[in-house]
């Protein structure tokens, strides 16, 4: 199911500011040679990402699910001077692109990639998070969420990504388990008490959640 219409995808593009040369380049060479090049963030909303973090200016931010790099590097570009960005990827192939990647970008000594499961390293993390990107296996999103707002700082933002699911979030039975566990995932957002949340149509949909005041 298309949810934008390209034609307003399009038209946003010419209108959003150009990629890096080192991120059009990942761009090209994801779309190029990677089958799930679908799952790469993009211009526009690579541009959020950057434009968010460059606003907060975080000193740490969590990443899950690394993919080829893409979306890591445009998150770093806003850290503090003395801030780190710690991201995570399961996948191995997709762990060596990222940190190939990750290597040739001005944020390199701000990066650290962690290879494996990111339930287990966020428990290794003694960090408190300004800004966490969740772009990982659908089925965990509840996991993660519940492993990261203790761990989120007074003014933390947490961004889930592909809140909608390719539009299967729509459907009436909602069919497939990605998208019923995101489903599930925006319920649980939507009735946690301790945060509050706006979802934004963006590309496949992301939800910005941050704790509430008081």
């Amino acid at each position: 199911m298309d949810i934008l219409d390209a034609r307003a995808e399009n038209y946003a593009a010419l209108f959003t500011s150009d990629e890096s040369p080192l991120l059009a380049t990942i761009h090209r060479e994801t779309l190029a040679s990677h089958p799930q090049s679908h799952m790469l963030s993009g211009k526009i909303q690579g541009q959020f990402l950057r434009f968010l973090s460059q606003i907060i200016q975080p000193k740490y931010i969590l990443e899950i699910g690394s993919f080829t790099g893409y979306s890591g590097i445009c998150l770093a570009e806003g850290l503090a001077p003395d801030g780190e960005l710690h991201t995570i990827e399961i996948r191995e192939e997709d762990a060596d692109t990222a940190a190939k990647n990750f290597h040739i970008s001005n944020q390199n000594k701000q990066i650290t990639l962690h290879r494996g499961n990111a339930l287990e390293i966020i428990d290794t993390l003694e960090y408190s998070w300004d800004l966490v990107f969740i772009d990982a296996d659908k089925t965990g999103y509840i996991a993660y969420y519940e492993k990261i707002v203790p761990k989120l700082s007074e003014n933390g933002i947490i961004l889930a990504d592909n809140v909608l699911f390719h539009g299967q979030v729509l459907t009436d039975p909602i069919q497939g388990k990605n998208a019923k566990a995101i489903h599930a995932f925006n319920e649980h957002v939507k009735n946690d008490p301790r945060t509050e949340q706006v979802m934004i149509t963006l590309r496949d949909g992301i939800s910005m959640i941050k704790k509430k005041k008081g």
